[in-house]
């Protein structure tokens, strides 16, 4: 059966990449949650090593950067007061970066962030990255897509986790990871491979 057509190309929606410089970089969920214990992520340091990348274009670049973390409450892997839930030094906001706290996997809801993108002039082309691919990474580029905004998730900037399939079978991180991108590219948003894709 041949690779059917996405809906972006159904209803005529533009795929072309954005230039990081015409953009707003939102750095979702880059905190130590991710490299440790429970919640450590295959691939999270190589992800978090092309996030890295993707700040300093950004910064090089003069583009809007906006930090989101997880906020779990204390006594979780996603406690912003405690070294765990803290965004990893790679990653960490400079002097003049919003930071938007939530506690769902959509970064817009019952968060800051539309406001935030308002207050700094933010146009429709936002690029996203961090963790987890599957989960706050696809609902943040789906909530972005259904305020009007134009998102591009960096694959390899994002990372994800082994998890059970319905079938009791492993769905290993790759796989759910490629299948996460591939949902987001459907519809909701544009995939750049790689950091060097949106950048001169």
């Amino acid at each position: 059966m041949p690779t059917s057509t996405t809906l972006r190309d159904v209803i005529g929606l533009n795929n072309e990449l954005p230039k990081l410089a015409d953009a707003t970089l939102i750095m979702i969920d880059f905190q130590n949650t991710y490299r440790t214990g429970v919640m450590a992520l295959e691939g999270a340091e190589e992800a978090l090593a092309a996030g890295a990348r993707l700040l300093t274009a950004a910064r090089a670049q003069g583009t809007r950067v906006v930090h989101v973390v997880n906020d779990g409450g204390e006594g979780t892997p996603y406690d912003i007061r405690a070294e765990i839930g803290a965004i990893s030094p790679e990653a960490a906001p400079v002097e003049g970066e919003p930071v938007v706290v939530k506690r769902f996997p959509n970064a817009f809801h019952e968060t800051e962030l539309e406001k935030t993108l308002r207050d700094l002039g933010a146009g429709p082309e936002l690029v996203l990255a961090g963790f987890m691919t599957h989960m706050c990474v696809t609902f943040t580029a789906q909530g972005a897509f259904n305020l009007g905004y134009r998102p591009t998730v960096v694959a390899e900037a994002t990372a994800t986790r082994s998890l059970p399939a319905p079938d009791g079978a492993d769905l290993p991180a790759e796989a759910l990871h490629n299948a996460a991108l591939t949902t987001i590219g459907d519809l909701f948003g544009l995939i750049a491979r790689r950091v060097r894709d949106l950048t001169p």
